[in-house]
């Protein structure tokens, strides 16, 4: 069974400007994975289940048109200038205030408006994958500096590595992250009996607007401890105020021992199709949400995406750390560029 991966690069479809939109399919006899260039998104992950065979193991379309019309789910994206929440959707960065649209309640979610996930990348193949690229200029939603962005998806054996790099020509932040959303059964069913563990010891609590509010807690004697395999259902209908203030969950979790080379942060098991997946990064946290905006308006290729049919594990700097100066930088400037690397590996 061969295990070299073949790329591939394809016409879509257009955008509603008529530009041109791409689709390059990464494969080999473990995995496919297939990236477009409307948000560098990934549209479909396919893996072997315990008896091998294949099947779909993310939320998507196979029809772009759902995607372009789409702005509510950010549906395998790249999510940035700034993915996750900035409270107010103000920063202040060397004594100058900025604005992001407001686009998330009183807050700006995912870079605003207009973010990444709805801009038109640059395909570039690569060795075993491909460097989606995107030049954001000075003033996007708000944002300063010229910041030339470039994500790279490479798949080897049952690894796909994601590679994040952004480099501005003025002081900026930067946060970087894909949002695609997982089903490890296939089938468009709850994903309340799939395990999850996270190889961290604290989250940040949040307010009544999904904004952290400073605090670094302990995740144990709560619902957000999944330090040994938990079903992701099994509290997620929990009174306890986090869980009910998120209506499931929509937290960072602090991840242990961050450094240079991606280590283990997450581990999730569906028991029915015997698949796992696992997922290590550079990034110093991670989001994992358990879908529960997801209202059946995206209309995926199982059907409506309905509440808890799909996860998204988010690696990241942490929600609002512009105005958070005891959580690590998200600042970037010529000196000193943004680099984050994710691997999620198909078992």
């Amino acid at each position: 069974m061969s295990i070299d991966t073949q790329v591939e690069l394809a016409e879509w479809g257009t955008t509603l400007q008529g530009d041109a939109i791409h689709l390059v399919t990464l494969r080999n006899s473990l995995v496919e994975v297939k990236v477009c260039t409307y948000g560098a998104r990934m549209t479909s992950v396919r893996t072997r289940d315990r008896n091998g065979d294949m099947g779909e193991i993310t939320l998507g379309s196979d029809d772009l048109a759902v995607y372009l019309s789409d702005r509510k789910t950010y549906m395998g994206a790249i999510v940035g200038r700034f993915a996750n929440r900035i409270a107010g959707g103000r920063f202040t960065l060397d004594g100058r205030d900025y604005q992001v649209p407001l686009n998330d309640g009183p807050n700006s979610l995912h870079g605003g408006s207009v973010g990444f996930d709805q801009k038109l990348w640059t395909a570039h193949l690569v060795a075993d994958g491909v460097c989606m690229s995107y030049l954001s200029a000075d003033g996007e939603m708000g944002f300063p500096g010229n910041l030339m962005t470039k994500v790279t998806y490479t798949l080897s054996h049952n690894s796909l590595r994601l590679d994040y790099r952004a480099m501005s020509d003025q002081p900026t932040i930067v946060n970087l992250t894909n949002h695609a959303y997982f089903n490890l059964s296939g089938q468009a069913s709850e994903i309340a009996e799939h395990t999850l563990r996270l190889n961290a010891l604290s989250f940040t609590p949040i307010d009544s607007t999904l904004i952290p509010t400073g605090e670094v807690r302990s995740v144990a004697d709560s619902p957000l401890d999944f330090r040994s395999h938990k079903a992701v259902g099994l509290q997620w209908g929990s009174e306890d105020e986090q869980i009910a203030l998120a209506g499931g969950y929509d937290h960072n979790w602090v991840l242990e021992e961050s450094g240079e080379q991606p280590r283990l942060a997450a581990e999730v098991v569906d028991p029915d199709s015997g698949r796992k997946l696992s997922v290590s990064t550079t990034a110093p946290g991670i989001q994992f949400y358990s879908g529960n905006f997801l209202d059946g308006s995206f209309v995926g290729r199982n059907g409506s995406c309905e509440r808890r049919t799909g996860f998204c594990l988010e690696t990241q700097h942490f929600p609002d750390s512009p105005n958070k100066p005891a959580f690590p930088s998200a600042r970037a400037d010529e000196r000193t560029p943004f680099r984050s690397t994710t691997v999620l590996v198909f078992h």
